[in-house]
C-alpha cells in the first residue's frame, strides 16, 4: 500500500461489473449495500466494463433491473474509451466498424461517419452477428491502410450456454490475416485506466480497483498504480492468485467485505480469505491462459 492511501485512505473507486456487481443479471451479495454507500457519501467511483455492445444506458437498466442504481455518467465502457481515443487521435474522422449500438452509438457521439469507403480506422468490437462479408471486408480495408482497433481484447465470452467468441478472437484472425496487429482499447491497457481516472478527476494513489480476473482487472490496475482488490465471485479463484506474476494488493471474498472501506476504513483492517492458499515456495508457475471475457 502506498503513503498516500495510508494516510487518506481510499478517495476513488472503479469497479468491474460482471462477476463484481452482478451475475446472470442478479445482484451479488454486498453489491447494492456497496454503491448506495458510494452515492451517500459522495465519493467519486466508475463501473468499468470491457463490454462493447451496450450503451451506458442499456447497461443502467440492467443493473437497474437486478437491484443496483448507478447513474449513466458513473458507467465507463471499452466503446466510450475507444471512441475517445479515435477522436482524440483523429478528430471527425471516419470508420468502418463491426459492432453493436454501443459503439456505433459512441462513435457518432465524438462526430465519426462510419463508413467502408476509405476510413481512417477499422473497428472491431462485440456483436453477436459476426458475418463473413464484414470481416473480409473489414480484412481488405486494412490492407488498403485503414488503421486496426479492437474495443477490447478478451478471446470468449460467457453466456448461459457456455463461451461465446469475443472481439479479441475476432481480431486475432484479422491479424494473421493480414498481418497487421489491433490496438486494443480496453483492460487491460492501462489507457482504459487513465481515461477513466481523468474522468473522476482522482489520482491513482488514491484510487482503488475492483475485479474479478487478474488477467485483465488486476494487471490493468496495477499497470495504472492503483489500490487493486480481487474479489473471488467472478472468473478467478484463491487457487490461481499464485498462477499469476503478479499479485492483486487484497483479496477478498466478495464486495460485501468492502462495505467498510466504502464507509472510510482502511484497507490495512481487511482480513484475507481462508481459502486464500501459501505462495508456492519452488515452483514457478505461468500465468493462466485468458478465459471468459468480463
Amino acid at each position: 500500500m502506498n503513503e498516500s492511501m495510508k494516510n487518506h485512505g481510499i478517495q476513488a473507486w472503479l469497479t468491474d461489473m460482471d462477476g463484481v456487481l452482478v451475475h446472470e443479471d442478479e445482484a451479488l451479495p454486498g453489491a447494492v449495500e456497496f454503491i448506495e454507500t458510494l452515492k451517500e457519501t459522495g465519493t467519486p467511483f466508475l463501473v468499468l466494463t470491457n463490454n462493447s455492445i451496450f450503451s451506458r444506458r442499456d447497461l443502467n437498466w440492467r443493473l437497474h433491473t437486478s437491484g443496483i442504481d448507478i447513474p449513466e455518467e458513473n458507467i465507463w465502457t471499452s466503446a466510450l474509451a475507444t471512441a475517445e481515443f479515435v477522436s482524440q487521435q483523429m478528430p471527425g474522422g471516419k470508420a468502418y466498424v463491426v459492432g453493436e449500438a454501443g459503439l456505433t452509438t459512441a462513435l457518432h457521439d465524438v462526430g465519426y461517419v462510419l463508413t467502408d469507403k476509405n476510413p481512417d480506422y477499422v473497428i472491431i468490437g462485440e456483436t453477436r452477428n459476426y458475418s463473413f462479408e464484414q470481416l473480409t471486408r473489414a480484412l481488405q480495408l486494412i490492407q488498403g491502410g485503414a488503421r486496426f482497433i479492437c474495443t477490447n481484447p478478451d478471446y470468449t465470452g460467457p453466456s448461459s450456454s457456455g463461451d461465446l467468441l469475443a472481439a479479441g478472437a475476432v481480431a486475432e484472425m484479422i491479424h494473421k490475416a493480414s498481418g497487421f496487429e489491433p490496438y486494443f482499447i480496453g483492460k487491460p491497457n492501462p489507457i482504459f485506466f487513465r481515461t477513466a481516472l481523468n474522468k473522476l478527476t482522482a489520482h491513482s494513489k488514491t484510487t482503488a480497483m475492483i475485479g474479478d480476473r487478474l488477467d485483465t482487472d488486476i494487471r490493468a490496475g496495477l499497470e495504472a498504480g492503483v489500490e487493486t482488490f480481487l474479489v473471488l465471485t467472478g472468473i478467478s479463484k484463491a487457487d490461481s492468485v499464485d498462477k499469476f506474476p503478479f499479485k492483486p494488493s487484497h483479496v477478498v471474498n466478495s464486495i460485501s467485505d468492502l462495505i467498510p472501506l466504502a464507509k472510510g476504513a482502511h484497507p490495512d483492517t481487511l482480513e484475507k480469505p481462508k481459502e486464500l492458499p501459501q505462495p508456492a515456495k519452488s515452483v514457478q508457475s505461468a500465468p493462466a491462459a485468458a478465459a471468459k471475457r468480463k
